[in-house]
């Protein structure tokens, strides 16, 4: 069956069309959502999310201003972002804690083909004063912003990024050190 026709059909609200169109599309769909968001269950929400919304804005595809798939793709991308921006993906992300990232590293190194990177990670963090610890763990282990972690910590932005850059570059020197 031509794909014009097709969609034709799907706008005006035939299921059988949206069922094939759905066959057609939704493993990409779902790909493209995955690589974006990194989490397969949460992908397939969007992605039966984006078809609900396709279905109930059907109306709204022209084909002279580009392909169906493009079109889907287009909304399933923007959906993608959105639930990377919301504000429980965010939280989500920040249950992580340094804690979880040196267990892992510690069992690798208990390995006897442990790489030297991950060999003494351990020993550069507790190196490190206490600041520079909760600074690194909020910025790069739990994915705060420099504003959210200067909130959680109460101190001000300014602090938040000279702590960063003097505590990055203690790192750097203990890492040179070793």
């Amino acid at each position: 069956m031509q794909l014009d026709l097709l969609v034709e059909r799907f706008q005006k609200k035939d299921a059988s069309a949206f069922e094939t169109l759905y066959g057609m599309y939704s493993k990409n769909i779902c790909g493209v959502i995955n690589t974006i968001v990194k989490n397969e269950g949460r992908s397939q929400e969007i992605c039966q999310d984006v078809f609900v919304k396709i279905w109930n804005n059907s109306d709204s595809y022209n084909a002279s201003k580009g392909r169906f798939f493009t079109w889907v793709l287009n909304i399933a991308r923007n959906a993608a972002i959105d639930e990377i921006r919301s504000k429980s993906y965010k939280n989500e992300k920040k249950n992580l804690s340094a804690d979880y990232f040196v267990s892992i590293l510690e069992s690798r190194e208990d390995e006897s083909n442990a790489t030297i990177d991950t060999k003494g990670l351990k020993k550069l963090i507790q190196s490190l004063k206490k600041k520079c610890v909760q600074i690194i763990e909020l910025l790069y282990f739990r994915g705060y912003t420099q504003n959210e972690a200067a909130e959680e910590l109460a101190i001000p932005v300014g602090t938040v990024k000279t702590r960063n850059r003097s505590c990055l570059s203690k790192l750097r020197e203990n890492m040179e050190v070793k």
